[in-house]
């Protein structure tokens, strides 16, 4: 069992929790991902890794409840316990392995939207510890909605937070953000997207026009997160990847996402049935345990 230490709501739907697991603390990597279990009944939910302590043998999680699942994760509180946390899983993000001296001539540039923000904490953080400050801009729908915002500005070199609605940071989506500082002079030699696949796409489609190589993460269309269910299947290029076990992260310039935009919409009517029996009562889970589609 693996216990849970902190458990606290971020944001409207949206969770933190600080796990217990050693071994995964001791191996992980900015942009690797866990599987998490709650029950034998439970489905496999991959998650990426928000944050981890090698010391203290824990990793953060953050998932936001859009299914059964994840509405039966938000209930637990500390002292719970997962009864499976299998990780880390899938590659590591492609700076891990680069020079430290070259990583640091890079101007680079993170876009992170929604929950998107947990995935590129870890990445944003580990860049700071070796010497590398970066830009970040997160987005949300609203200021309620922004999460961990005082710890991505420990570690950003320039923070930029950009609401839908105004309400704080600038007025707007992340793009126009992108295109706001490139037009103010600032100058990338990389760009990584993380957030809803919609995002992605248009980020991607943004910064092929201003010639910024651009790196996304494709965990949001993860569901069974070891490539046997194919739900995570992709064109990347002329070559079919998986995103679990090929990435998650890919070159977003070559990723077809209308196609996996399409894949994702296959899983939200099974997993609403899922949900609608969590809430009349039945905690079983209605479907087969690939059926997810909860990230």
């Amino acid at each position: 069992m693996y216990k849970i230490l902190k458990a606290e709501k971020l944001a409207d739907k949206i969770y933190l929790m600080d796990v217990e697991a050693p071994r995964v603390a001791r191996h992980c990597e900015p942009g690797q991902f866990v599987i998490v279990k709650m029950d034998e009944t439970g489905e496999r939910i991959p998650l990426t890794i928000c944050d981890y302590d090698r010391e203290a043998g824990t990793i953060t999680i953050v998932f936001q409840t859009v299914g059964a699942s994840t509405e039966k994760f938000a209930a637990l509180k500390a002292g719970d316990a997962f009864e499976d946390f299998t990780g880390p899983l899938g590659c590591p993000s492609e700076f891990v392995h680069e020079d430290i001296e070259s990583l640091k001539q890079k101007k680079i540039l993170f876009v992170g939207g929604g929950v998107g923000s947990a995935p590129v904490y870890p990445q944003v953080k580990w860049l700071k510890e070796h010497g590398v400050d970066v830009d970040v801009i997160i987005g949300a729908k609203t200021k309620d909605m922004l999460i961990l915002e005082d710890e991505m500005k420990a570690v950003a070199g320039n923070y930029y937070p950009c609401t839908d609605d105004g309400t704080y940071g600038h007025a707007g989506m992340v793009t126009t953000m992108v295109e706001e500082l490139v037009n103010g002079g600032k100058k990338y030699d990389l760009c990584v997207a993380i957030g809803p696949v919609i995002m992605m796409k248009f980020t991607c489609l943004l910064t092929k026009k201003l010639g910024i190589p651009t790196i996304v993460s494709m965990n949001p269309i993860m569901v069974d997160g070891t490539g046997m269910c194919g739900a995570c299947r992709l064109h990347v290029g002329d070559e079919i990847k998986f995103a679990c076990v090929d990435g998650p992260e890919f070159d977003g310039h070559l990723v077809n996402f209308d196609e996996a935009m399409k894949r994702q919409q296959m899983y939200k009517t099974q997993e609403g049935r899922a949900l609608l029996k969590l809430q009349e009562g039945d905690t079983h889970h209605g479907g087969c345990g690939n059926c997810g589609g909860d990230e």
